[in-house]
């Protein structure tokens, strides 16, 4: 279950979303304003036999009509008020006036949550599916009409009494999961609405991250967007956080490292607020203490520790944000407290963002720890290789292939394991890297593979001694 501190955050955080959500912030709100100053001629489409006189003598009534007049002709005629506007979305074409009609329903809706009901209710008499409408509107070539129609689902799903059903539901979420992925998408900050709405209901988180959602934020968030998409899509990873199943899963995903950049690059506290918040969440609402020391150690090594202790020396006033940098920075300074040279090797390379810290020069480092690579089914040596194999920072493919020379030299019976995890392979092609510090390594790592007197490889040879030809030293007998 969530924490309290969740709970009570989850209502203000939303409350803030809503009531930023009242004014035209997306390009959605802002074309809405405009449909709702059209004026549509229903007489003509009665003339012009493309509705009939009973859909007229609603549509005309209730367009225009005040909040009080609507309401009674809702409570008088509920299922008419379907009939009409599923006809009218069925039967009418010119995209202008399909533009003006989700945009009353949007209204009507927004007027009055308990209106999704008459939607559900009438499908349910009539044993048809309340989203196929809808859903038929998401294949339309304007896409006010598509984000709209998608707006409205998202109302029907969160709103109603009863949750989507599995198959509708499974269909919606990769819908949205694609549109958040969709390059340069200029309704981006719309579908990120409909997302933020979905996930405040558990069962929608599971099924979002049943269809791999999470690695579509992660990969929208690492490519540096605008900081109202920041705080939409990290906001969706907080709402997944306070599931505490998929808080404790939800790293392999990488998002901790996504997360300490956008922390470390946001401009508007906001996004430093819902970042903290999810951090705490990954921290605190997880139950197993191996898994929230090990998100708080993937945190440290990201350095969010050391940006917490700049933003702590600021003057913020949002006592959410204090709360949770007082916390976040007791938690993360506990977890390093008896971190083991062995703890911070595995942190690293878990993250993804290798350096060169202490441990990967330190011969007593490699002579202990070598053989832990095998450890979980070769963990880490698979961390490392792959690394080598997607990887486009020299610092990271340096230290990279310095570490698979190192396990080989102490772990000699390692070479082959290296090979057929096709780490030897990607080593002998960084000999040929344009970066200097990568052909170097890589040049060395080879060498450890292909040679058994370590203690020579990298080094001078005394001058007593043979010199090897070629820089290799020879077997010995």
């Amino acid at each position: 279950m969530p924490s309290f501190h969740s709970e009570i955050s989850f209502v203000k955080y939303f409350h803030l979303v809503s009531s930023v959500g009242q004014i035209p912030t997306s390009k959605l709100q802002e074309h809405a304003e405009s449909v709702r100053k059209n004026n549509v001629n229903w007489k003509s489409y009665l003339q012009g036999q493309m509705i009939s006189q009973e859909v007229y003598n609603f549509i005309s009534q209730f367009d225009r009509a005040t909040a009080e007049t609507r309401a009674k002709l809702l409570n008088d005629n509920p299922f008419q008020f379907v009939v009409v506007f599923r006809m009218l979305m069925e039967g009418i074409s010119r995209d202008q006036t399909l533009q003006y009609v989700l945009t009353m329903l949007d209204d009507v809706l927004q007027e009055d949550k308990g209106r999704v009901e008459i939607f559900k209710n009438y499908a349910k008499k009539k044993k048809e599916s309340v989203w196929q409408p809808f859903f038929h509107l998401l294949d339309r070539d304007d896409k006010f009409i598509v984000y709209q129609a998608s707006r409205i689902i998202s109302k029907i799903a969160c709103w109603s009494k009863e949750l989507m059903e599995r198959k509708s539901l499974h269909s919606y979420m990769v819908w949205l999961k694609d549109q958040i992925k969709i390059p340069n998408n200029e309704y981006l900050l719309s579908a990120g609405r409909c997302l933020q709405m979905m996930l405040r209901i558990d069962t929608y988180r599971l099924m979002f991250v049943e269809v791999d959602g999470i690695s579509a934020i992660i990969s929208v968030l690492a490519g540096s967007p605008s900081f109202q998409v920041q705080y939409q899509l990290v906001f969706c990873l907080w709402c997944i956080s306070h599931n505490s199943h998929l808080a404790a899963n939800m790293n392999r995903g990488n998002i901790i490292p996504t997360l300490a950049d956008v922390l470390s690059d946001a401009v508007k506290e906001k996004v430093t607020r819902i970042v903290l918040a999810t951090f705490r969440n990954l921290v605190d609402n997880v139950k197993e203490e191996n898994v929230r020391q090990e998100h708080a150690l993937a945190m440290v090594q990201c350095k969010v520790l050391k940006h917490l202790e700049l933003l702590e020396g600021r003057h913020i006033q949002d006592e959410d944000v204090i709360e949770d940098l007082k916390f976040m920075i007791e938690k993360l300074q506990e977890s390093i407290r008896d971190l083991s040279s062995l703890d911070e090797y595995i942190t690293e390379v878990k993250s993804g963002r290798l350096e060169w810290s202490p441990v990967h020069k330190s011969d007593r480092f490699w002579h202990e720890n070598a053989v832990h690579l095998n450890d979980h089914n070769y963990e880490l040596l698979k961390m490392l290789v792959r690394l080598l194999d997607t990887s486009k920072d020299p610092l990271v493919l340096s230290v990279a292939a310095h570490d698979i020379g190192e396990y080989v030299r102490y772990y000699p019976r390692g070479k082959n394991i290296v090979e057929q995890l096709g780490g030897k392979q990607l080593v002998m092609q960084y000999m040929m890297h344009t970066d200097p510090n990568v052909k170097y390594e890589a040049l060395i790592a080879v060498q450890k593979l292909m040679v058994h007197n370590w203690e020579y490889v990298g080094k001078k040879p005394e001058l007593k001694q043979q010199e090897p030809s070629a820089g290799l030293v020879p077997r010995r007998a």
